[in-house]
């Protein structure tokens, strides 16, 4: 077993010390864009403002033949553009593939300080995490990179969900973890051929009405996804780091993807990601607190400045345990209307506050 007072030590000679804490930066929607295509590269600066995370998608989505050229228009970007405060990441090949190596090795080495996050694909236990932790510590020393980048896992397979609170805690890396629901379904033989969300066959059914046992029973649709993100949701937030919600594959689908972005912003992710522009409002709409949400938690605050004791606002009790729901939803709230001024007025912040 490592020692836990090396836990916060490089792992290779030169290499940047490990995160102590994991940034939480805006974090509403991770917008994929393959930058195998020339076009999508020249559009990067008009995007940018727009996301709060760009990522350069080297994996199943792109072609083997245009791998290369996705991984070379990311370097492009990183070198060549400014993003402002949008944070750059990327998704490299699974850890099995020929390309991964290349990856890791050219884009730490090419753009390592550009590079905020990289996301981990199909990782199934910490053992995937120990290998990738050392070998960018040892990039970032050859490369000279001034502050660890860090480790998103994207949990695929029923093994990596099975050891998700180990992946979670194998490194300072780990900034956080979101579903890959085709892979996850197809490894754990789910009989669905959806790309995240509900399923019409996944259903509760009320009690027959003792009256009249042929009448019609409600039915309602459920979350077959429901677990699994509430673990992943403890398993992230037990160590600090943040847990994303993933994609939502019927782009067609506004409504669906909204309430599936809401239900998982409720439990406690911090975002999805988005695969179509049409996705980036929808992201940005649901992981924003409502004002009104804002409003009252600001008003339980003012009333309860130490958060100690019970009170009565609005017809409703308030204690400790309220006040700091109250502080989370406070203070996304200001971090969210440094970025957007649209919110800050929503919200009702100064200048000064925003």
């Amino acid at each position: 077993m490592r020692n836990p007072r090396d836990f916060f030590k490089p792992l290779a000679i030169d290499a940047p010390e490990p995160a102590r804490e994991i940034p939480f930066k805006p974090s509403r929607m991770i917008h994929f864009m393959d930058f195998s295509n020339p076009k999508m590269v020249e559009k990067t600066p008009e995007l940018a403002p727009k996301v709060d995370i760009l990522l350069g998608n080297l994996e199943d989505a792109v072609p083997l033949e245009k791998k290369e050229a996705a991984r070379a228009g990311l370097i492009k970007v990183g070198k060549e553009m400014e993003l402002g405060d949008t944070a750059l990441w990327t998704r490299v090949n699974e850890l099995a593939s020929p390309y991964v190596l290349d990856d890791l090795t050219q884009l730490v080495t090419e753009i390592g300080n550009k590079l905020d996050v990289i996301m981990i694909p199909k990782v199934e236990g910490p053992w995937d995490i120990h290998y990738a932790d050392r070998l960018l510590a040892q990039l970032e020393a050859k490369a000279g990179v001034e502050r660890p980048i860090l480790i998103h896992c994207v949990l695929e397979t029923a093994q990596g969900v099975a050891n998700l609170e180990e992946i979670a805690c194998a490194s300072p890396r780990i900034q956080g973890m979101s579903f890959g629901p085709a892979d996850l379904a197809a490894s754990r033989r789910m009989k669905t051929t959806r790309v995240g969300g509900g399923h019409p066959g996944y259903r509760t059914i009320a009690d027959p009405d003792p009256e009249n046992p042929e009448a019609p029973r409600a039915s309602y649709q459920q979350d077959p996804w429901h677990y699994s993100i509430a673990r992943m949701v403890d398993a992230c937030t037990s160590v600090g780091a943040l847990p994303f919600y993933g994609p939502y594959g019927d782009i067609s689908d506004a409504e669906g993807c909204e309430t599936q972005f809401r239900a998982s912003f409720l439990l406690g992710c911090v975002g999805a990601w988005s695969l179509h522009p049409g996705q980036i409002a929808i992201a940005k709409k649901v992981y924003s607190p409502d004002p009104d949400e804002v409003a009252f938690a600001k008003k339980v605050i003012a009333a309860i400045p130490d958060g100690r004791g019970v009170h009565m606002i609005d017809g409703k009790m308030q204690d400790d345990a309220t006040w700091k729901q109250c502080k989370v939803v406070v203070n996304l709230a200001e971090m969210l209307a440094k970025k957007d001024p649209e919110l800050a007025e929503a919200y009702g912040f100064t200048p000064a506050e925003a």
